[in-house]
Parts: C-alpha cells; sequence; structure tokens
C-alpha cells in the first residue's frame, strides 16, 4: 500500500521570537534541530523507510528533512523542492512580533488574520524589507503578496496532483518536509476535512504525521508516529 510521512520543519528561530514567518527563510533553532534529528530516529526505529522525498525552498524545511534523513542514515535519497510546498505568505505582517500585532490591531483582527480561511493578511509592500522579489531561487516565479489558507492550498494541490500522487501511485514510500499552513493543505485534502474545521487544525513541529493510504490514494488512516 502507499506510504506517506508528513512532517513539519523542526522550530525556527522566528517560531521561538514568536514572529510572522511566511516565506522569509529563517534556521531551525538548536530545538529544532533536535527536533528534526529526533523525528529521524523515531521513524527508522518504528522501520519507515522511503524512496522518495519532497520538500520546500525553505531552509527551515530542508534542514529538518536532512537532518531527520542523517538520522536514518538515508541522506542519499532523491529529493525534490519546490515552492509550491513554502509555507502560507503572511504579506505585510511577516516579521512581526505576533503580540505586539494583536495589541495594535485587536485580537480579533489578528486571529482572522491566523485562522479565517479565506480572508488573507494585509499585502506586503513593495521594496519591504521582507520583499523576496530579487531572491534567485524564485526567479520566474509570481511571489504572491500575501496568501490566504485557501490560496495556500490553491498551489499546493497541483503539485500533489502533478508530482506527489503520481510517485505514491508508481508505489513510492515518500516523505514530505514543509510547514504548518502547506501541510494544512494536504491534510485537509487527504482526510476531507471541512473549510471551518481546517482552520483550527494544528500541526505540531517536528512530529512525523502517518498516512495510511488505498491505492487510490484514499486516507485509511492518519496518525501521529509517536502514538503508536
Amino acid at each position: 500500500m502507499p506510504q506517506l510521512v508528513l512532517i513539519r520543519h523542526g522550530q525556527s528561530s522566528w517560531n521561538l521570537e514568536n514572529r510572522f514567518t511566511g516565506w522569509w527563510d529563517v534556521d531551525v533553532t538548536e530545538q529544532g534541530a533536535a527536533e528534526a534529528k529526533a523525528a529521524g530516529e523515531l521513524m527508522a526505529a518504528k522501520g519507515l523507510d522511503f524512496d522518495l522525498t519532497f520538500t520546500s525552498l525553505q531552509l527551515r524545511a530542508i534542514k529538518t528533512l536532512n537532518l531527520a534523513l542523517e538520522a536514518m542514515g538515508r541522506l542519499w535519497l532523491p529529493t525534490e523542492k519546490s515552492w509550491r510546498l513554502n509555507e502560507r505568505h503572511y504579506g505585510g505582517l511577516t516579521g512581526l512580533d505576533k503580540a505586539e500585532t494583536a495589541a495594535k490591531h485587536g485580537e480579533d483582527q489578528v486571529k482572522i488574520w491566523r485562522r479565517s480561511f479565506d480572508i488573507p493578511p494585509p499585502a506586503q509592500e513593495a521594496g519591504s524589507e521582507f520583499d523576496l522579489s530579487n531572491d534567485i531561487r524564485y526567479r520566474g516565479i509570481a511571489i504572491p503578496n500575501t496568501e490566504s489558507l485557501k490560496d495556500t492550498i490553491a498551489r499546493v494541490l497541483p503539485y500533489w496532483d502533478d508530482r506527489i500522487a503520481p510517485a505514491l501511485k508508481a508505489g513510492n514510500r515518500v516523505l514530505i518536509s514543509a510547514h504548518g499552513n502547506s501541510l494544512r493543505a494536504l491534510v485537509k485534502h487527504l482526510s476531507h476535512i471541512s473549510d471551518e474545521e481546517i482552520t483550527g487544525l494544528e500541526i505540531p513541529t517536528g512530529q512525523p504525521i502517518v498516512y495510511e493510504l488505498d491505492d487510490a490514494l484514499n486516507a485509511t488512516d492518519r496518525y501521529y508516529l509517536r502514538d503508536r
């Protein structure tokens, strides 16, 4: 049966500082690196193995994948990277302290920006210090200036359909290292979670999520590996 495992990157420096991160590139913390290594050790101990891996173009997800694979003795596995697995773009909130933003705009407004399904944060202004338009890795990509969860899903699912689903159907065991919202998009799709319910789903850092799938890639079970 197809085997799929999802893992959100380990704690990042801006997770620790409680800042909106989105597409901005930050590293994992010492704790985040430890989470990634522990995830790899757990997957190896549980007998999981992979043929193909996918990740975003962002350092925290790439490093988490590499640290987990190193712990498994599988750094040599082929990896495909895509911007479509990047975190949701937080627009003009990028870099801001979440508590300070709530104090300025009100907790209700910030909750809407963070947790509504289809209402994006304010757009990022051109020339912002967090503007990625000159980042070489995104050459030829129409970088968003803000995204809702709905927008994120709209870019993740075509990649799932084009690249990941065919790999699974071909018999590959797949590991995806990505971000809270890009993984939320996949979980919503695979587990048929409603627009209303998905906004409340929290995905912890560094914890492998195992999907058991049938040959048509319908989910028969979903669980955290730590719980089995």
